[in-house]
């Protein structure tokens, strides 16, 4: 299957990303990526940006190298009432917001009944578009719930390609019980690179093989069209102007 975008990118204002808006940009328009998201990290991850940098977002072109650019943030939840570490007037503004635990902001733990509430009570912020890489064994959860919230909010599940084969290691069990409750639940899911350096945007090799295996079905796979993310987008809120 051809995908035309990816929304979990970073860029070294992350702290520890290795590429700069421009390169990322350049290489996706090499590899036939249409619509680019640029999601640094929020303030609470050890080097990310300070808050003003994601406020100024709207100084960036839409497009670059022929991309579509969208700008937003993987924001990080903080606790397990759902709260995120952007600023609410910020969240309003970013043209895309990935909700995401991670180790260095909440400590991992065990209990899958404390990481479930995180995810579902972030799912009632209505600026939240994506719920990232919840296949994390770090943080284990009740995956049923996940995704029949999702379903209900309107809420995207990523498939993150990074955790099969760099981060979280792991994680490919959880994600395939996760990719299996979408199918089952009709919930669409979106494959993202977390990219940390530019030669991975776009790479989604690992997480396509996993969904071959269950036979996901296309039309639930919204990296096959540019429009339906955007369209996607409109749903939530968001009216992407393009040139």
């Amino acid at each position: 299957m051809k995908c035309f975008l990816d929304m979990h990118t970073h860029t070294i204002v992350s702290g520890h990303a290795y590429s700069t808006l421009s390169e990322n940009a350049k290489h996706a328009s090499e590899k036939g990526i249409q619509l680019l998201g640029t999601t640094d990290h929020g303030s609470s991850m050890p080097g990310a940006p300070h808050e003003w940098y994601f406020a100024n977002l709207k100084v960036l072109p839409r497009e670059l190298f022929g991309v579509t650019m969208l700008y937003g943030c993987e924001a990080n939840i903080i606790d397990y009432e759902g709260n995120l570490d952007l600023p609410m007037f910020l969240q309003e503004k970013m043209d895309i917001l990935i909700a995401s635990m991670h180790e260095p902001v909440m400590e991992s733990n065990e209990d899958a009944d404390l990481n479930t509430s995180a995810f579902l009570k972030v799912m009632d912020n209505p600026n939240v578009h994506i719920i990232g890489h919840s296949g994390n064994p770090r943080f284990p959860i009740h995956e049923e719930e996940l995704v029949k919230k999702a379903k209900e909010k309107n809420i995207l599940i990523e498939i993150n390609n990074s955790s099969f084969v760099s981060s979280r290691i792991g994680s490919e069990k959880n994600c395939a019980r996760i990719a299996h409750l979408c199918k089952e639940y009709g919930v669409k899911i979106i494959l993202n690179s977390d990219a940390h350096f530019y030669l991975n945007i776009g790479n989604f090799h690992a997480a396509l093989s996993m969904l071959k295996e269950i036979d996901m079905p296309e039309e639930l796979i919204i990296n096959r069209s540019k429009e339906d993310f955007l369209d996607f987008l409109k749903t939530k809120g968001k009216n992407i102007k393009l040139k």
